[in-house]
């Protein structure tokens, strides 16, 4: 693709990175194939090919106006083009720059602004989204049906174990997951204690910016990086293992700091030392003797693994959860589309509530198509989307193992 950047942009380091990835681009239109928007409306400008074109549009400086946003907003930055395209194409970089650019030139609607900000002054923290949501679960049988439904009852947090074991690791908590379901982080410790690896959680932690990065917040998720970095680093230096996260969408945004703060003179350097030692949990259990936690009883439960957008597309983990549920016997069921967004994407079923619940009734159909016992998922953004409606139970791959009963 031959590009003319605007002279503003054309010599910044953001403007040499989008010119390195347009030109990346052959037209070849393989993404839209495998795009849930571009699926669900049939519009060119709603697929990557479109918005990659939109895009170059923003760059080049030619007249952009609000439907411009709108096509870039149904993005749901699931990278489902990426592990298509045949040339490679960062298309999620591409897009961030070109949502930033936006803000820049304030085409959203004021409207669009205050919830995007309100968003970000809930979800990042966890003390105010607690509360929040312990208040809807008092409130919740007052409410009308479609918003009780998305509210999950109340679960009692508890106390992780504290034995000590040689291999130390840092369990990535998250922003809302300690509320919506803390027997993820909990089942998490447990499990990984059969392995002999303790589980450190760093008090100070902060979110890891993804809900900032998504909601024009870009310099908000970079302030949110470098409290991590400076949260984690006394445990790096202490030799911790690894940084664990039980949710995709954080453990992707974590493994992303290393670009994200690539110009950082001070901390370029710590936040690809953060990225590299980031895993997501399933990278350490198959890595592990699976005899450690076989049943009790062999089991040959029919699960449905609805692998996040953010696992197999973002952290290119396709197969690994699979792996280990075949490794314990369970039977995984055909999953039609696998490759499809659930609609969740972070909080793009708050921004863009009618395509989140279409995307959300199509991947249903496709889990529930050959009749599994249970749907188990990776992130807990697609866990409580899928939740609200599912007539088959839905839970966190983690939790339900630790619940099987290992021996």
């Amino acid at each position: 693709m031959q590009t003319a950047l605007t002279v503003s942009i054309r010599h910044t380091t953001q403007g040499q990175e989008a010119d390195r990835i347009l030109r990346s681009c052959v037209h070849c239109g393989f993404c839209n194939a495998t795009c849930p928007t571009y699926q669900l409306l049939g519009d060119e400008l709603d697929g990557p090919r479109g918005r990659i074109y939109q895009i170059k549009q923003l760059l080049e400086g030619e007249a952009v106006t609000r439907n411009t946003v709108t096509h870039l907003d149904r993005c749901l930055t699931c990278r489902s083009c990426e592990t298509t395209c045949p040339s490679g194409v960062e298309y999620a970089r591409l897009l961030e720059i070109g949502r930033e650019i936006i803000e820049l030139r304030s085409l959203r609607s004021s409207w669009q602004r205050v919830c995007r900000w309100l968003l970000r002054q809930i979800i990042p923290y966890r003390n105010r989204f607690a509360s929040l949501l312990r208040l809807g679960q008092i409130l919740r049988l007052l409410l009308p049906h479609d918003l009780e439904k998305t509210i999950p009852r109340y679960q009692t947090p508890q106390t992780w174990p504290l034995n000590q074991h040689p291999r130390r690791m840092l369990l990535l908590q998250g922003c809302v997951q300690p509320a919506l379901a803390p027997g993820i982080n909990l089942a998490a410790v447990q499990l990984l204690e059969r392995f002999g690896i303790s589980c450190i959680a760093v008090a100070n932690e902060v979110c890891c910016g993804a809900a900032s990065q998504h909601t024009s917040g870009q310099a908000e998720a970079l302030l949110f990086a470098r409290g991590n970095i400076d949260a984690w680093w006394p445990y790096v230096e202490q030799g911790i293992e690894a940084i664990v996260s039980t949710a995709s969408g954080c453990g992707v945004q974590v493994k992303d700091y290393a670009h994200l703060l690539r110009d950082d003179p001070v901390y370029a350097a710590r936040a690809q030392r953060i990225a590299a030692l980031t895993r997501d949990i399933s990278e350490i259990v198959v890595d592990e003797d699976f005899a450690n936690i076989k049943p009790l009883h062999k089991r040959q439960t029919r699960v449905a693994f609805q692998s996040p957008c953010t696992l197999q597309h973002g952290q290119r983990l396709t197969g690994t959860v699979e792996k280990i549920l075949l490794g314990l016997d369970y039977q995984l069921t055909e999953i039609p589309e696998a490759h499809l967004c659930c609609g969740s994407a972070g909080t793009y079923s708050l921004l863009q509530p009618a395509l989140a619940t279409q995307l959300r009734q199509r991947k249903l159909a496709a889990l529930q198509a050959n009749t599994p016992e249970v749907i188990l998922t990776a992130n807990i953004g697609c866990l409580m989307h899928l939740q609200a409606v599912s007539v088959t139970p839905v839970q966190h791959w983690v939790e339900f193992v630790a619940q099987s009963g290992l021996s």
